[in-house]
């Protein structure tokens, strides 16, 4: 099985883990915020990037566990709780430090400008694929 496991302890690390979910998709309910454990679980279908180059067709997406630690705090626009069936985009996963030490804010930039900003001690995160990929038709497409 070539199923990804990676682990995110600074930003180089978290830039690698960004790209491997770049244009995940998940639904709203899969933003789970558990505050006693300090953590964040998102569950998302993420654009397997990394069998993509080269190929015209046949491209995968796989089921995977997003999942932030030492989380002290989370709050989010453009995400409406309400709707838990609605669809969201992931674009990217950024870090910006507080001063000098380990801790700061990571940032989920969602498609259509929504956006989850998570206060942490440092930078604990963990991307595994948790079943097996199945095909879907088309490339993720961006609009300028």
């Amino acid at each position: 099985m070539d199923a990804l496991k990676l682990m995110a302890l600074d930003a180089e690390d978290l830039a690698i883990v960004s790209a491997h979910v770049q244009d995940a998709v998940l639904k709203v309910e899969g933003l789970v915020f558990e505050p006693r454990r300090q953590q964040l679980s998102v569950i998302v279908n993420r654009f397997v990037w990394e069998k993509a180059e080269g190929r015209r067709r046949g491209y995968e997406r796989r089921r995977s566990a997003l999942v932030f630690k030492r989380v002290l705090a989370a709050r989010s626009t453009g995400i409406d709780r309400q709707k838990p069936d609605d669809v969201l985009s992931l674009l990217a996963v950024t870090f910006s430090p507080n001063g000098e030490g380990p801790e700061g804010t990571v940032q989920l930039a969602f498609a259509g400008g929504a956006t989850m900003v998570l206060d942490v001690e440092c930078i604990e995160v963990q991307l595994a694929d948790t079943g097996g990929a199945w095909e879907t038709s088309s490339l993720p497409r961006h609009q300028a």
